[in-house]
């Protein structure tokens, strides 16, 4: 559906307005405002940008339209299109173009970016099923890439043709063929004999199973059919079965036709360095089209998750000869860089290892302002290989793909030099920036990664500078074929990319919050899932990609506040002592490998050698959890644990540290809704917390890309019954709403979520301070100045 701005807001708006790029943002409906983030938070917003296929160009009217630094063509083959497109949106860094996706439209090397939005679908549907075209268009359009440019493909993923099993309603509507009053069964097996209906041979193999349970299958609910299938026929047909007024034209098209496998291979012999491969999960269609609605197993009668809704890569065009990805070898070196230290518990007699780095580094970040905008000097694509490593063992709860490249801080060594001169050198060398262009520097977070396991304090230097909008190569500090490039980014932009995933380093991310916050600078619309936070006692139901909503939907529970000055002003404790290696179990394991970094023809153009840093026992995966509750006056309030760890010993002398409730997983923890369960067993056991709705807030963060490939996915509870806070006493008698015979170990302080973000600077606990802003921007928090511009 093709829609328009209010009347007169063309006229209205001014070039990098804050407010109205809210405005316009929150009146597109969610699926628009999707595709626009998505595609928004993999771009810079400033170069030359083509939206193919782009239909009634509302898409490419809303880029234009919220990004005036950006010039975007809509490209579409049918010329009636493109010319009602043409009368319904004039900008003047807007325009509309006649032209084959599949083909050439625009010069070689043109573009800054291309972006398809469930168009190639069409492509390899209409031309005969024939899944090849999807990849030649692809590669016309690299070619119209200049090197830096990005592409972007939306849209949707084969899962294989393995065999599932499906379970759906046959009461829910009649036995007829009719798609708009059939139930979902029978639609199911008018499906199966009309998929791809331009095809001489339309449909697919459809068996119904016995009801009756077999092993570890379970019988089908009352009322429902069980059918046999391939995995990828069972996806295609719960991807669409609610589109019934228009059944006869979605029957012709096929969604998927690679896998993302095939997705990520191409897209690196065309060149590409994958920044983002994400399998997508439209939260409104799970919660409304698929809990419920059916139910997907594998032959072992084991759930499989819910299917993405779409599928997103990325990937960044590099000239021939370049890396485009890394892979592992073993190395031939001896172990000399990392440092495991063990400290012991005296209370407990618990030994914990903690993992070093010899030197310790500051992240330099300049900005700049245009209007009340903030741009900040970033380097882009920077190799961090050690992402890679473990995912055999541990792949990604949202089913992501590798991402060897990625968007951080510019950081240097701390040396005997004074921090000041070490800033003036370090972004004249990295960014071209001289020192008489610095404007000021302001103190930036100090924080520790991730202080259960790694021995570091990150610092950071926020530098103004005078607007400069640089894109060009970093001096080569990597050691691999490329160091990425230094590029002038909307803050903004930064933190929409962490909302969908394509911002995986927590140091950028913390450093562009703590610098809006400093100015009083909105963070922008939240464009991640919604938090369900009613008031209190209201119910509060939902999903996080599982194949099931919480254990306990009752109302969001209300409970005594803390405020974060009494928490701090607790005294200060020191409860570790250093003790010898022969004391440890052995939790963390070093390992070296070498990392060779590939052509596009699988050719080595660089190789190092690096260590990083697992748990033995453990994968390397982490679920940080925000737990929101509201004080009686209703203000919402964060659940914080007042907890003891030697990294805090380390630096600040103290062991106390307050942090956000978060647990490594089993290696056997393979699933977002396995690992929900985990953490909800996990809230009960140790804290005697109840929660009901959570969503993934945000997309998965590395706290330390090149020490660990440790992957942490923030959730946001609900919470719906809890004990009192830490330091009163509490039992489960006490708390009617809690199971009988709940013995929580620990407890948690409640504290206002305001306090937290203000006071960012106190919570050197990396999760905490993620769970404490994400949480915050998501319920729309406003945050006081504490720099005047």
């Amino acid at each position: 559906m093709t829609t328009r701005a209010p009347a007169g807001y063309e006229a209205d708006q001014r070039r990098d307005d804050l407010s109205a790029y809210a405005r316009y943002l929150s009146a597109m409906d969610a699926s628009m405002r999707q595709k626009v983030a998505l595609t928004a938070a993999h771009l810079l917003c400033e170069g030359r940008v083509a939206d193919m296929g782009m239909g009634s160009g509302q898409g490419s009217a809303a880029l234009a339209q919220l990004y005036p630094r950006l010039e975007v063509i809509g490209v579409d083959i049918d010329p009636t299109v493109v010319e009602l497109a043409r009368r319904a949106h004039q900008q003047p860094n807007l325009g509309f173009q006649l032209g084959d996706i599949a083909t050439t439209v625009f010069p070689p090397e043109s573009l800054d970016g291309v972006f398809d939005s469930s168009v190639l679908h069409h492509v390899t549907s209409y031309g005969g099923y024939r899944h090849a075209n999807a990849a030649e268009a692809l590669a016309a359009q690299v070619e119209q890439l200049s090197p830096g440019g990005v592409l972007v493909v939306r849209d949707f993923v084969d899962p294989g043709p393995e065999a599932v099993f499906l379970d759906v309603p046959a009461e829910d509507g009649d036995d007829g063929r009719d798609p708009r009053s059939a139930s979902t069964a029978a639609l199911l097996e008018r499906f199966a004999g009309e998929f791809r209906s331009l095809s001489p041979e339309p449909g697919f193999p459809l068996a119904r199973a016995p009801r009756e349970p077999s092993g570890a299958l379970p019988a089908p609910r009352p009322g429902w059919r069980r059918y046999r299938l391939a995995h990828k026929h069972a996806v295609e047909f719960v991807l669409r079965k609610n589109y019934r007024a228009d059944w006869e034209a979605e029957v012709k098209e096929e969604y998927t036709y690679f896998s993302q496998a095939q997705f990520e291979a191409l897209f690196a012999r065309l060149g590409l360095r994958v920044l983002s491969s994400t399998p997508l999960r439209n939260p409104w269609i799970v919660r409304n089209r698929f809990v419920g609605r059916f139910e997907l197993r594998d032959t072992t009668g084991a759930c499989l998750p819910y299917p993405p809704t779409n599928y997103l890569i990325v990937g960044e065009k590099v000239k021939a000869g370049q890396g485009v990805a890394f892979r592992l070898a073993p190395a031939e070196g001896a172990r000399q860089f990392l440092r495991i230290e063990h400290h012991q518990d005296r209370a407990t007699g618990q030994v914990f290892d903690l993992a070093a780095r010899p030197h310790p580094t500051l992240d330099i970040v300049p900005f700049f302002f245009a209007g009340e905008t903030a741009y900040v000097l970033a380097r882009t694509s920077y190799p961090r290989p050690i992402a890679r490593a473990c995912r055999e063992e541990t792949p990604p709860l949202d089913g992501s793909g590798p991402a060897d490249y990625l968007a951080e801080p510019i950081a240097v060594v701390q040396t005997e030099f004074p921090v000041g001169h070490t800033v003036e050198h370090a972004l004249e060398r990295a960014a071209g920036v001289r020192a008489a262009a610095i404007q000021r520097m302001i103190p930036g977070t100090t924080y520790y990664p991730s202080p259960g396991g790694i021995l570091e304090e990150v610092r950071s230097m926020l530098v103004e500078v005078e607007p400069t909008y640089v894109n060009a190569p970093s001096e080569n500090v990597s050691g691999f074929g490329t160091s990425g490039r230094i590029r002038a980014i909307e803050a903004r932009q930064l933190l929409r990319a962490a909302q969908v995933g394509g911002l995986p380093d927590a140091r950028l991310e913390l450093n562009v919050y703590d610098l809006l916050a400093r100015f009083g600078l909105p963070f922008g619309p939240w464009i991640g899932d919604e938090i369900p936070l009613a008031a209190t006692g209201a119910g509060a139901a939902g999903v996080a990609g599982g194949a099931g909503a919480g254990d306990d939907d009752g109302g969001v529970a209300a409970v005594p506040p803390t405020s974060l000055a009494a928490l701090l002003g607790r005294p200060s404790r020191r409860r570790f002592s250093r003790v010898d290696p022969s004391a440890s179990a052995g939790f963390l394991e070093v390992r070296r490998a070498r990392f060779e970094e590939l052509t596009a023809d699988g050719g080595v153009v660089a190789a190092r050698e690096l260590e990083y840093v697992v748990p033995r026992p453990l994968g390397v995966l982490t679920v940080s959890t925000a737990l929101l509750a509201r004080a009686p006056s209703g203000e919402v309030v964060l659940g914080v644990d007042d907890h003891d760890l030697p990294a805090a010993q380390s630096f600040s002398g103290d062991s106390g540290i307050l942090v956000a409730p978060a647990w490594r997983l089993p290696r056997s923890v393979s699933a977002l809704s396995a690992a929900e369960a985990f953490v909800r067993e996990r809230l009960q056991a140790e804290y005697g917390v109840r929660v009901g709705a959570a969503v993934e807030l945000g997309g998965a963060y590395r706290p330390s890309a090149g020490l660990t490939p440790e992957l942490v996915q923030p959730l946001a509870f609900v919470v719906t019954a809890a004990p009192a806070s830490a330091g009163a006493p509490a039992s489960a008698a006490a708390v009617p709403d809690l199971a009988p015979g709940s013995d929580a170990a620990r407890r948690l302080s409640w504290v206002p979520l305001i306090e937290l973000v203000a006071g960012r600077e106190r919570l050197p606990d990396g999760h905490l301070r993620v769970a404490a802003l994400r949480a915050a921007h998501a319920l729309g928090l406003a945050i006081a100045p504490q720099h005047p511009r």
